[in-house]
């Protein structure tokens, strides 16, 4: 079970995340989207979305700096295991609950406005459960493992052994002594990336990053006579 769970099971994750994006991209490039419901109703999403999608942000950052950044890094730039672990807890139950509140919105939305709940599949529902679920289980090991137990040094097993997947060298003996909580969290998570392609959250690979960087788009009044400034490129 642990050779299934911690060697084989990271790597059909990432061959659905990629082989199931490529596909994607290729048979169904215009379904590539959120389908937007904002026509149906928008009053609540103004207010959801943007808890959701700020809340998930931070969250992904706080997933990248435990999992991805070794433990000696951060002292080496003087942060001490006691302060990370005070700033995980406190920046990661927020950005937990701000996405988990959002997502309830969301959810009671899309249950609660007809045409948006009509226009719900099988697809995104299943979606919606494993999300919530793995937003659930990682608050929950936030707030009881590094809170009310006192802590757990993940950074010594699971952010390790997640390093190793892309050394092609998994060691599954330093997942066996993780919290349960921790098991399921990344069980979940490993499901949810494999989901990924095939749902609507495959619209995060195409977040408009690009729009940060473009020139500003000047609008002008179709009444406005002919400007005799020189019109200057990019951002000028």
């Amino acid at each position: 079970m642990n050779l299934l769970l911690w060697v084989a099971a990271p790597y059909v994750t990432l061959a659905l995340l990629i082989g199931g994006t490529i596909w994607r991209y290729k048979y169904d490039r215009f379904g590539w989207t959120t389908r937007s419901s904002q026509l149906y109703e928008s009053r609540l999403l103004r207010i959801a979305s943007p808890i959701f999608h700020f809340g998930l942000i931070f969250v992904i950052l706080g997933h990248v700096l435990g999992l991805v950044i070794p433990e000696s890094w951060t002292r080496t730039v003087g942060v001490s295991e006691n302060t990370y672990h005070w700033i995980s807890l406190v920046t990661g139950t927020a950005a937990g609950a701000a996405t988990l509140i959002g997502l309830a919105m969301l959810i009671y939305r899309r249950r609660t406005t007809g045409p948006v709940f009509q226009a719900t599949t099988k697809n995104d529902k299943t979606m919606y459960v494993f999300l919530a679920a793995a937003i659930i289980l990682g608050l929950t090991a936030t707030i009881l493992s590094n809170g009310v137990q006192g802590g757990y040094d993940y950074r010594r097993t699971i952010s390790p052994w997640f390093r190793q997947i892309f050394y092609l060298r998994p060691d599954p003996d330093l997942m066996s002594g993780v919290p349960l909580v921790y098991k399921f969290h990344v069980v979940l998570g490993m499901i949810l990336i494999a989901l990924m392609p095939f749902t609507r959250l495959v619209h995060a690979f195409a977040a408009p990053v690009s729009y940060l960087f473009r020139p500003y788009i000047v609008y002008r009044s179709r009444d406005e006579g002919p400007s005799t400034r020189t019109a200057k490129p990019g951002w000028g």
